[in-house]
């Protein structure tokens, strides 16, 4: 073999060399040496052939020699096919055809065990997701199959280590940081070696789930722990990273992949609220979002699924109007089911959790809005609780909080500010003001009043909090049930 490997932009080939350097307890595919790989194929070629791992493998590679099932009695091909595919960049002569991925010759030798494969090429049971054996559509000249190095298909046969196993499937996470990349791989393949330490002392022969959450909560969940190592590691933060959840099994019975990007702007925003600054409020609304699980005749209650905040960030930035309302103003909507933590969302009982600055740092990472109406916001906001706390005016209070059509939103606004006026203060409200954050937003005439109104109610309670007034009050408030928006 001849390492001096590097990341591809290849998903699945990138998250198989980030196990393979976390196999080795290296940094980077750069610091492989040909000894480090060696001992990763030669441990893969003591346990891919027997149960667990075996049985673990048919996600990714059915039908290959490990899981072949007419192997099960002829042992010795299964060491046939684990030396011709784990050491054909030792044992194989470069082949004239290059390797496409890693840029390098691809190995003399054929991927079967009978060696009637074309030398080097691989296919879906060496790749997941690749065409099976004789198709040849899109292969150049229809000439089929992929063809490979040594170093690439041992990458790609290491890749089930560096996944979790969710559901029955494996999920591969890729980014375009080599330290993040790095972390999920280790971190999954860490778990995969502890549970298969477990399964073999307890004799069991079929590996446990990676872990117990969903797809797009464990991807979120262990990019925290990336992000907070990230920032241990340098004082200033960088560039937000890409990050890639790739879901899929390789099943003869039906191959499936399912894509969940995290958009940048989600990513840049998770950076920054796990810094010091924004962190404590960060974490309090994440703690509040984990599944309700119950315990049952004496049992204790099983861990939860899934963190509905962490799965809905993926649903940003095109739904951040509901994203705002449901966990910054603690406002239920679209409840997913009676698990469903959101269902217990209350923004009066909830008062402490309101977070203007971690709201405003939303604002501008992922809604990417403008300074100045984020300070218009803010300004209104202001304005509106000092009104409010000086005159003890609840029937405003409950007028704007209440409001289900823009007109009365607006006739409250108006009456308010002419009462001030009558008191000889100046108008609670500018007309810039209202049309920064009722009408125009980033030159789009005619924005959501809703979502105005939800940011000016977002600095509000947490002014009216900080001042007491709303603890004092809260039990004169009642907020009404979330009902479509009616025609302006």
């Amino acid at each position: 073999m001849n390492p001096t490997l590097d990341y591809t932009g290849h998903p699945l080939l990138d998250v198989g060399l980030a196990t393979l350097t976390a196999f080795a307890r290296k940094r980077h595919p750069r610091d492989l040496t040909e000894a480090d790989l060696e001992a990763a194929a030669r441990w893969m070629a003591e346990h891919y052939v027997v149960d667990p791992l075996k049985s673990f493998l048919t996600v990714a590679f059915p039908n290959s020699g490990f899981t072949q099932p007419a192997y099960n009695k002829q042992p010795e091909k299964r060491e046939i096919y684990a030396r011709r595919v784990l050491f054909a960049g030792l044992d194989a002569t470069p082949s004239a055809e290059d390797d496409p991925l890693l840029r390098r010759p691809a190995a003399a030798v054929p991927y079967d065990v009978k060696g009637e494969l074309p030398p080097g090429r691989a296919f879906r049971q060496h790749v997941p997701l690749l065409s099976g054996e004789g198709y040849i559509n899109f292969h150049p000249y229809g000439d089929p199959g992929l063809p490979l190095s040594g170093e690439s298909i041992l990458a790609f046969q290491a890749l089930p280590l560096g996944c979790a196993k969710v559901g029955g499937h494996l999920l591969a996470v890729h980014s375009n940081d080599p330290a993040i990349l790095l972390h999920f791989a280790k971190a999954f393949l860490e778990a995969n070696r502890k549970h298969l330490q477990t399964a073999e002392a307890t004799g069991a022969r079929k590996l446990p789930e990676t872990g117990s959450h969903r797809p797009k909560t464990t991807l979120i969940r262990h990019l925290t722990d990336a992000l907070r190592e990230r920032q241990k590691a340098a004082e200033a933060l960088g560039a937000p990273p890409t990050v890639t959840g790739y879901y899929f099994t390789n099943s003869g019975q039906g191959a499936e992949l399912t894509i969940f990007p995290l958009p940048s702007e989600v990513s840049d925003f998770l950076q920054t609220a796990l810094t010091p600054k924004y962190r404590d409020a960060w974490e309090r609304l994440v703690s509040r979002a984990w599944q309700i699980t119950k315990a049952r005749r004496g049992k204790e209650a099983p861990p939860p699924r899934y963190n509905r905040l962490y799965e809905d960030l993926f649903a940003l930035p095109q739904d951040a109007p509901a994203f705002i309302r449901r966990y910054f103003l603690r406002r239920p909507d679209r409840i997913w089911g009676k698990d469903d933590p959101a269902r217990a969302y209350d923004t009066l009982q909830e008062a402490a959790l309101v977070s203007w600055p971690l709201t405003q740092l939303f604002l501008r990472k992922v809604m990417l809005m403008d300074s100045e109406r984020i300070q218009h916001i803010r300004t209104l906001g202001d304005a509106l609780a000092e009104y409010i706390v000086a005159q003890n005016d609840r029937r405003f209070f409950r007028a704007f909080l209440t409001a289900r059509r823009y007109d009365h939103l607006r006739m409250a606004l108006i009456k308010a500010s002419h009462g001030e006026v009558k008191r000889g203060h100046p108008p609670l409200i500018t007309l810039e003001g209202f049309l920064a954050v009722f009408e125009e937003a980033e030159d789009v005439p005619y924005a959501d009043w809703k979502l105005g109104r939800d940011l000016v109610l977002i600095r509000l309670f947490e002014q009216l909090y900080a001042k007491g007034w709303l603890q004092q009050h809260a039990e004169e408030v009642e907020l009404p049930e979330e009902e479509p928006e009616e025609p302006r």
